[in-house]
């Protein structure tokens, strides 16, 4: 069954260029009003112009993610303009590379601000809407980097990262709205990785490849709570586990403890993928009670 977004509105944040284009054209491809945002003005007139050449419906919007009071009177233009917002992917960003030593707190602050605070600003923005239509589709952007670090990238990784952990709480309080939500963890040749894969990388690499992933995440039957990783036509999902651990109650509780059960506390066998925090809570308490003796029923 074909995937289609008709009459769906949807809000892609740096979509001027690169994977933002990308994912805007591509949703307005499958019938969906777009928002094209991006802080260039002109870069966004030209992507909303080239969806409206080719039969689709769009609106320009240029300003920062980063400016709350900005972002806001974004999503009223297209409420007035739509009455309903359905879709909103995460996807404006930039970067500041240094290795952590030689980075200014400047320049980390100022990546959180547009990746971490930027994401929040626009998700809060919608967020009421999409639990009064009792529908909303919510994409953050990760990367590799937040999921397993990249030299010189500290504050990109620490912003992407919290995409994440953004997703699972917003996950577990959207779904009985029918809100679902999802990252993102693109690998993909734009302007923002230019350099750091070789040619024929670069190429393969393309935004367009990336973006059928979106479309999957933004649809009616799409998962909630899953980082889904792309590029260059391939597609994996990133799972966090926890192994299932050891209690040194009641007399190995001691440093000396952790160290000597070190091996089996990082035993992967039974690792397990947890849905929320209290079950990791649980796991725990669980394990000290039984060793204990103490029955907590």
């Amino acid at each position: 069954m074909s995937i289609r977004l008709d009459d769906q509105v949807a809000i892609v944040t740096g979509a001027g260029r690169g994977l933002g284009r990308a994912h805007a054209l591509a949703l307005a491809e499958r019938g969906a009003r777009v928002v094209v945002n991006d802080l260039g003005a002109e870069d966004a007139r030209n992507v909303a112009d080239e969806i409206k050449h080719s039969g689709g419906s769009a609106m320009a919007h240029a300003c920062s993610v980063a400016d709350n009071d900005q972002v806001e009177k974004m999503v009223a233009q297209v409420m007035a303009k739509w009455d309903r917002i359905d879709i909103l992917v995460n996807n404006a960003g930039i970067l500041r590379d240094k290795t952590f030593h030689k980075m200014s707190l400047d320049d980390f602050r100022l990546v959180l601000d547009v990746h971490l605070m930027g994401s929040v600003y626009c998700t809060k923005a919608v967020w009421d809407i999409m639990r009064e239509q009792n529908y909303g589709r919510v994409v953050f952007t990760s990367s590799s980097t937040g999921l397993y670090g990249n030299f010189g990238q500290a504050n990109y990784g620490a912003a992407k990262m919290a995409m994440v952990g953004l997703m699972n709480t917003l996950h577990l309080e959207g779904a009985r709205y029918n809100i679902r939500v999802n990252c993102l963890a693109p690998a993909a040749g734009t302007a923002m990785t230019e350099g750091l894969f070789p040619d024929a990388a670069f190429e393969l690499l393309a935004p367009e490849t990336v973006s059928p992933g979106v479309i999957f995440l933004v649809s009616a039957d799409a998962p909630s709570r899953k980082v889904l990783a792309a590029g260059g036509g391939s597609f994996a999902v990133y799972k966090g586990f926890e192994t299932d651990g050891v209690n040194l109650l009641p007399d190995r509780l001691s440093a000396d403890g952790v160290a000597a059960a070190w091996d089996a506390i990082d035993n992967e066998s039974n690792m397990k993928e947890l849905q929320t925090g209290f079950e990791q809570a649980s796991k725990l308490t669980m394990k000290a009670a039984t060793n204990l003796g103490i029955d907590l029923s």
